[in-house]
């Protein structure tokens, strides 16, 4: 038996090898910056050998997993930190202002992104009933060995593309096992539980990002939600860190810059598209919430190096 103290130099440097692996298969399948789908379902990778402008994006209800770098994610007024160190889980559709903090040439930013399958998470508790709690729609938690283990050898797949099939649908419910015996069990079951609040949140969600160019009523969506208004105003904001029209105004904002940048509108034509009546109002939030005003802010997106979503 080997002593206490080279007992846990070892299992360390197991534990590294199986990041620095996880990393490799990212870097080599990411293969430059950005954010990419692999052909395994709801897997993707994402590189960044720079650290980045903060950029509005909407994350899916996923688990982010770090091997390299780190990076900050901003919802409302809360910001959260994942690294190697600490796995990252979205419930909801969420914007998010997200910025890569620590990349290099030499060490990219690196991580695995795995969207939430609801009908397998419902298979695996079960039917056991979510609890009665209102959880923030995001939460960040220390990775563990046996979670990144699995990411790597789910990521490992792309090297094996005959097993996978047959593999990756096991491999993901491990990975999805050692969230749900985590320490944000209760958030992913609140996810997988169809009337669940965070759920019941997330209807009225999914109603604003189709329908953000609209107006609507507090009313209207809580009604969506099977809430009370009162009640659900509440539980929105304790869930998304802010409220459904400061939502609103976020997924606006997020589409009217895709719209500058990629598709070439000016201010004007942007805002009208999204549901702005006056570009003097356009103009004062989107300053709000870009801290610069939508022609400064498309001209540094353009020279500036970004990274959408995760």
């Amino acid at each position: 038996m080997l002593p206490l103290g080279k007992a846990r130099a070892t299992a360390d440097a197991g534990i590294m090898e199986t990041i620095t692996n996880l990393a490799a298969l990212i870097d080599r399948h990411a293969g430059m910056d950005g954010n990419f789908d692999t052909v395994l379902p709801r897997v993707g990778v994402i590189r960044s050998s720079a650290t980045t402008e903060p950029l509005h994006t909407l994350y899916k209800p996923s688990c982010c997993i770090v091997a390299q770098g780190r990076k900050r994610a901003t919802i409302g007024d809360t910001s959260y930190i994942y690294d190697a160190a600490h796995y990252l889980v979205v419930g909801v559709d969420l914007p998010v202002i997200g910025a890569v903090i620590e990349a290099s040439p030499d060490a990219p930013y690196l991580c695995l992104r795995l969207e939430f399958d609801r009908t397998v998470l419902n298979e695996m508790i079960a039917g056991a009933p979510a609890r009665d709690e209102n959880p923030a729609a995001a939460r960040v938690s220390e990775t563990t060995p046996r979670l990144i283990d699995a990411a790597a050898r789910l990521l490992g797949l792309l090297d094996a593309p005959e097993d996978a099939p047959v593999l990756a649908p096991l491999i993901e419910r491990e990975v999805l096992h050692r969230l749900i015996s985590g320490p944000q069990g209760g958030l992913i079951r609140q996810i997988a539980s169809g009337e669940s609040r965070l759920n019941q949140i997330g209807r009225a969600v999914d109603y604003v990002c189709r329908n953000f160019g609209s107006p609507f009523a507090i009313e209207e969506l809580a009604d969506i939600a099977g809430m009370s208004s009162s009640s659900f105003y509440e539980h929105f904001r304790a869930a998304m860190a802010m409220s459904p029209l400061q939502f609103r105004t976020q997924i606006r904002l997020q589409e009217a810059r895709r719209l500058m940048i990629v598709e070439g509108m000016t201010a004007a034509e942007a805002g009208f598209r999204v549901g702005y009546d006056s570009p003097s109002q356009f103009n004062r939030d989107y300053v709000r919430v870009h801290k610069e005003t939508p022609k400064r802010d498309v001209a540094r997106m353009r020279t500036s190096p970004s990274l959408s979503g995760y």
